[in-house]
């Protein structure tokens, strides 16, 4: 999608059509695959009750829907959701496979559209020792699936949405059969979904269409914000490039899953997709050895704030992503770079929070939503989006 773009406007409709593009793709996904989703949940249930640990891993961009779907599972986002094990093991998987894998475990491997050999290879493994396996993409797995596009930034984000509803769907699976008899409070996530007794097999038709309900909710606070927010993801993009035409960088934040959107976008300037030009960025949330020695020596909210100040340089862009809009560690990183004149710019969900009612940066981006896992799919598909643009840009 490289191609010259000569005024605001034009960038403007790019931006807005790019947004759209990927409504199409991941409804005829999810229309065709919901079933089997849902049927790969319920097993996924059983494998927690029976104490098995989801082991997920990547490679470069990839490495951070690993990093991504183990804080879903550890750390809900939904009040009263039990902590499932999960871990990262992107870093060397292999070893760790070999170390760590028990034959209740739940493997997922994730990568490019082409799919990845080592990644394959550590499946098979896993699938040798009857571990269940996911192969996103792949060819082979307790649930492999073909990529649905050749195009690498929507693919990860159909693929975001996937592990979401995995996430969302293994919690109704699991409380039903740990309880007994029904739904328990995942019920607001499923409204169809009763309360009356039901065996699993009963439900897994049910779960598909909420699958289905997701994906349709998705498309449609896509379709709003690609309506409401082009003008100003596009007048962002435009203000962004400027600062890297004289030599800035990205600096990215973000907490829990908004962390590894920092982590990713700044991947995805640093090792793009074939025919994409590097551009310098950094996430500060790829940090574990600063962001722990703050937290605990001065304090969580300060992690970002600090290396901003070691980092940072005038002509440099902050960029923090809040699915809340007043994470304090975020906001406080922002102020720090507002002082230092960098140019800022936020990611936000709900109405924008604090960042918004403060005027705290120069582009806020805000998808209008209070469910998390929706926020954060469409806000992928926004900074991919903007690594789209930037590159247009910089090839005038």
């Amino acid at each position: 999608m490289v191609h010259r773009i000569a005024t605001g406007m034009e960038l403007t409709t790019h931006v807005e059509q790019r947004l759209l593009a990927r409504n199409e793709i991941n409804n005829f996904f999810f229309a065709r695959e919901a079933m089997r989703l849902a049927e790969a949940c319920r097993e996924m249930s059983g494998r927690f009750l029976r104490g098995g640990r989801l082991l997920a891993f990547g490679r470069g961009p990839y490495a951070t829907d690993a990093q991504h779907v183990s804080v879903e599972f550890v750390h809900p986002v939904i009040v009263g959701k039990r902590a499932l094990p999960a871990l990262d093991l992107s870093i060397e998987f292999r070893p760790w496979l070999e170390a760590l894998l028990r034959p209740e475990d739940i493997v997922m491997g994730f990568g490019p559209p082409e799919g990845d050999p080592e990644v394959w290879s550590a499946l098979d493994l896993a699938q040798e020792r009857q571990a269940m396996t996911f192969a996103l993409p792949g060819l082979t797995g307790s649930y492999a699936v073909g990529a649905a596009t050749s195009d690498a930034f929507m693919h990860q984000e159909l693929i975001e949405i996937l592990y979401h509803t995995l996430w969302e769907t293994v919690h109704v699976f699991f409380e039903h059969r740990e309880l007994g008899h029904d739904v328990g409070a995942a019920e607001f996530l499923y409204p169809f979904l009763g309360q009356q007794k039901q065996e699993t097999g009963e439900i897994v038709a049910e779960a598909a269409q909420s699958i289905r309900m997701k994906v349709d909710d998705d498309a449609r606070l896509r379709a709003q914000v690609a309506s409401e927010q082009a003008e100003q993801i596009s007048n962002a993009c435009l203000a962004i490039r400027e600062r890297l035409d004289r030599g800035g960088k990205l600096i990215i934040f973000g907490n829990g899953g908004s962390a590894t959107d920092a982590n990713d976008w700044a991947l995805d300037c640093i090792i793009p997709p074939k025919t994409y030009q590097p551009i310098p960025a950094v996430s500060l949330s790829l940090e574990p050895a600063n962001v722990t020695a703050i937290a605990n020596d001065v304090g969580i909210e300060l992690i970002f704030l600090r290396q901003l100040i070691a980092q940072a340089r005038p002509e440099d862009v902050a960029v923090g992503i809040s699915t809340s809009g007043g994470s304090k560690n975020v906001i406080m990183a922002l102020e720090e770079a507002r002082k230092r004149g960098l140019l800022t710019a936020a990611l936000l969900g709900y109405d924008g929070g604090e960042i918004v009612r403060r005027s705290l940066v120069d582009f806020p981006i805000v998808v209008n939503c209070d469910y998390i896992p929706r926020i954060q799919e469409v806000q992928a598909s926004i900074y991919h989006v903007i690594r789209e643009a930037l590159e247009v840009l910089g090839r005038g």
